[in-house]
């Protein structure tokens, strides 16, 4: 019985070894499309970069997980992993499932499913053989050009498959890093398609050229105001010797007046007055009462008044 799986179901597997199968309709500008397996720890990422099996390292060095050669049949053309799910080691938690589209994008891809088949039961040659699930992977912007189409996983002591869907536009090299394979940019030139496998680590996937940068548009001119704009005057300091004139003018003491000055003296620096002849209106003590008064003469040379 063959299991119709949507996006984000699982199913339980009693099969110890699992073969995956990747199935596309090709034809005239479908690109071709590429199985790979990533092995998985409890963090989410791999342990090293001999766990991303793929076209040019078909091979985990455990010998549990394999990638096998692509094969043309009427129904169309496929790419397949095979997983020993029960002889894994403890440290590995999930297997998971991509596909990678080589000149293209998944948007172009018809007919992309993935079929879960029990490996025993392939390996001993029995015709129609059906598979235990089927997923059909649906890109959903049509960008995408790496998606993870399925999962592996633990569950207590027995595995699990979950359809996954999910797509990325930044290719295998995207898909990787994000799992913690390291990229070597030095070997951008290998094929993403080649059939025969590199000596080399995954180091080897192409890496997208990046896109240039869009330039940027000539700013337009500042508008000019209407009215000219007038600046104020700027303050020129004064020279050195224009202050220094200014502090001698202020520092001079005023000039002493050689003239006598019209103020009135003060009553205490004021110089006494003589004392000025009272005239005595009494007679004479030594004359009579009455005695004529002798007249002053006015020239020196007068006789003096006889009595």
């Amino acid at each position: 019985m063959t299991h119709a799986m949507l996006k984000g179901s699982n199913i339980p597997l009693e099969a110890p070894t699992v073969r995956a199968v990747l199935r596309w309709t090709p034809g005239p500008g479908v690109p071709d499309v590429d199985a790979s397996a990533l092995l998985l720890g409890d963090d989410g990422r791999v342990r090293s970069d001999e766990d991303f099996v793929f076209y040019n390292q078909p091979r985990h060095p455990s010998g549990l997980v394999r990638h096998l050669p692509k094969k043309r049949l009427v129904e169309g053309a496929t790419d397949s992993l095979e997983a020993d799910l029960t002889a894994l080691a403890p440290s590995v938690a999930r297997v998971v499932l991509a596909a990678s589209a080589d000149g293209g994008s998944f948007g172009q891809v018809r007919d992309l499913c993935v079929l879960l088949y029990d490996a025993a039961r392939t390996a001993a040659g029995t015709t129609d053989v059906a598979p235990v699930a089927r997923f059909d992977v649906t890109a959903e912007t049509g960008d995408e050009t790496a998606m993870l189409c399925g999962e592996l996983y633990r569950r207590g002591d027995a595995w699990k498959f979950r359809a996954l869907g999910q797509g990325y536009a930044s290719g295998l090299v995207g898909l990787a890093t994000e799992f913690g394979i390291s990229v070597d940019e030095s070997e951008e030139g290998a094929g993403a398609g080649a059939s025969t496998p590199a000596s080399g680590t995954p180091s080897a996937i192409p890496e997208p050229a990046a896109d240039p940068l869009p330039e940027a548009a000539p700013r337009p001119p500042r508008p000019r105001p209407a009215t000219p704009i007038r600046r104020r005057p700027r303050h020129r300091p004064r020279s050195r010797r224009s202050r220094r004139t200014a502090t001698r003018r202020s520092t001079r003491r005023p000039r002493r007046s050689l003239r006598p000055s019209r103020r009135t003296a003060t009553p205490s620096t004021a110089r006494p007055s003589p004392p000025t002849a009272t005239r005595r209106s009494d007679p004479c003590p030594t004359r009579p009462s009455g005695c004529p008064r002798r007249a002053r003469s006015s020239s020196p040379t007068a006789e003096p008044v006889s009595r």
